[in-house]
């Protein structure tokens, strides 16, 4: 019988799924980085089943078909990141370039930094955008330690909070809500 649990972890210490690799500190640089990659895949979860994901639409996908994408591509920069022989296409980046441009040309230029909100999904998404963020940061501490992750993962990551921020916006024009920009006063 298979259980959720095994203890072997109990003493701090992990082994990644499906890499032949020897126990390491659950607060490793690697270990961090996949908490990381998980907490975003995990939200961007709630995010695609979100009753507006279905039927907002871009480049005849919608918003929740594209997040799943991305879900599926963030378990390959997983893989790379825990040590195994998988990388991200240049045909997976050029996709979220692709988004990305379709949705600019939708969207007003941006002059100034916006508040985030206006709507459910806008916010949720620009939640998500900080965790990519976040994820970001901690794959490229592992890079910088370890040199293992590939010039692709390190792309995709970067025009990965692009494209959520960019759908955000989009999401919020689609419904007229108007952006609103800081007064720092």
């Amino acid at each position: 019988m298979s259980k959720l649990y095994t203890g072997k972890g109990d003493g701090g210490t992990t082994k990644f799924f499906g890499c032949d690799q020897k126990r390491v500190s659950k607060s490793s640089l690697v270990a961090e980085a996949l908490g990381n990659l998980d907490e975003l895949n995990s939200f961007l979860g709630i995010v695609k089943v979100h009753k507006k994901a279905s039927s907002l639409k871009i480049l005849n996908s919608s918003f929740s078909k594209i997040l799943e994408e991305i879900q599926e591509n963030i378990f390959i920069i997983c893989a790379q990141v825990a040590g195994a022989k998988k990388n991200i296409t240049t045909k997976k980046i050029n996709r979220l370039e692709e988004i990305i441009a379709r949705c600019e040309k939708e969207l007003p230029p941006i002059t100034t930094f916006t508040i985030a909100g206006g709507t459910e999904m806008s916010a949720l998404l620009d939640f998500a955008r900080t965790l990519a963020r976040c994820a970001e940061r901690r794959v490229v501490a592992v890079n910088d330690e370890l040199g293992i992750i590939s010039p692709e993962i390190l792309k995709y990551l970067n025009r990965l909070s692009s494209i959520l921020f960019a759908l955000a916006r989009l999401t919020n024009l689609k419904s007229g809500i108007k952006e609103t920009s800081p007064s720092y006063n």
